[in-house]
């Protein structure tokens, strides 16, 4: 939609980017720019060990120390920034795009597809999601690619809701009332019309479902089920410095810290883009 059709109010609104939107944005592509740069920036070796600096505190030569191996833990963190954030891009890449295609799908044909493809999403909404992607990647083994096909299995559902709720809505505007007396084809008022107008509000909640997925990867990562030793990956990290936290805090609470930094990002960023398109309001 052009400016030049918006309401005086919604042009001042979307003149004014908010704050939310730029310390968002700021902080997401610094958890981007460390992931790009991370052979440059990181000091270390992620997986380098040195037996005769285990467990040394933060210092000049390892900022934020080294842990039992003595592996330097920011090295490890700026690599992990890797792990982290394809697992929380590509485990929401693949749902948005499975969810969004059946909700497109099933809110413009109505009728039994709508029916069948919402009785396939009633099903599957059934169980509670951690229970169903522990379950599924014990079923397939530890490790990345059982987390993803997990992910993507269970995580289509909020999509497919969502986005057939909008069709549902723009099925009767005159815009695409119009599309179909001019005879267009299904397929071109739902690319053409229907997705550009109803992607939005699914853009916005990937935003806050990223975060989710990076704290789930992590979590099955610290239960022995996600990224597996030697990895670089802050829940692998945080899992190897649990039995040190006494001696050692600095092993498990920085890698805490950078998933609470990645997480505050993309909240922010996706608070941000819903104020500014108006969307929640």
């Amino acid at each position: 939609m052009s400016l030049a059709g918006l309401s005086m109010r919604d042009a001042i609104r979307r003149s004014r980017v908010p704050p939310a939107l730029w310390v968002g944005a700021s902080l997401t592509l610094f958890w981007i720019v460390l992931a790009i740069g991370a052979p440059i920036i990181a000091p270390y070796d992620p997986i380098a060990q040195d037996l005769t600096r285990t467990l040394s505190g933060p210092s000049l030569a390892h900022p934020l120390g080294t842990d039992n191996f003595g592996r330097d833990v920011l090295s490890r963190i700026i690599w992990g920034t890797r792990l982290d954030l394809a697992m929380g891009v590509i485990g929401v890449a693949v749902p948005f795009a499975i969810g969004c295609s059946i909700g497109l799908a099933a809110g413009h044909a109505g009728g039994i597809t709508d029916m069948l493809l919402m009785r396939v999403l009633d099903v599957t909404i059934s169980f509670p999601f951690l229970v169903l992607v522990i379950a599924i990647v014990s079923l397939l083994g530890p490790g990345l690619t059982s987390f993803f096909i997990a992910v993507s299995l269970v995580g289509w559902v909020s999509y497919a809701r969502l986005l057939r709720s909008q069709v549902l809505v723009l099925n009767h505007r005159d815009f695409i009332q119009a599309a179909r007396a001019l005879g267009y084809g299904p397929l071109r008022i739902m690319l053409r019309h229907l997705l550009p107008n109803a992607i939005a509000p699914a853009i916005i909640f990937s935003m806050s479902d990223i975060v989710l997925v990076i704290l789930l990867g992590s979590s099955l990562s610290y239960l022995g089920l996600g990224a597996q030793p030697p990895a670089a990956e802050w829940g692998v990290m945080i899992a190897e410095g649990q039995t040190f936290m006494a001696s050692a805090w600095w092993i498990s609470f920085f890698p805490g810290l950078a998933i609470v930094g990645i997480a505050l990002g993309f909240s922010l960023l996706g608070d941000g883009l819903g104020e500014w398109l108006g969307i929640g309001e």
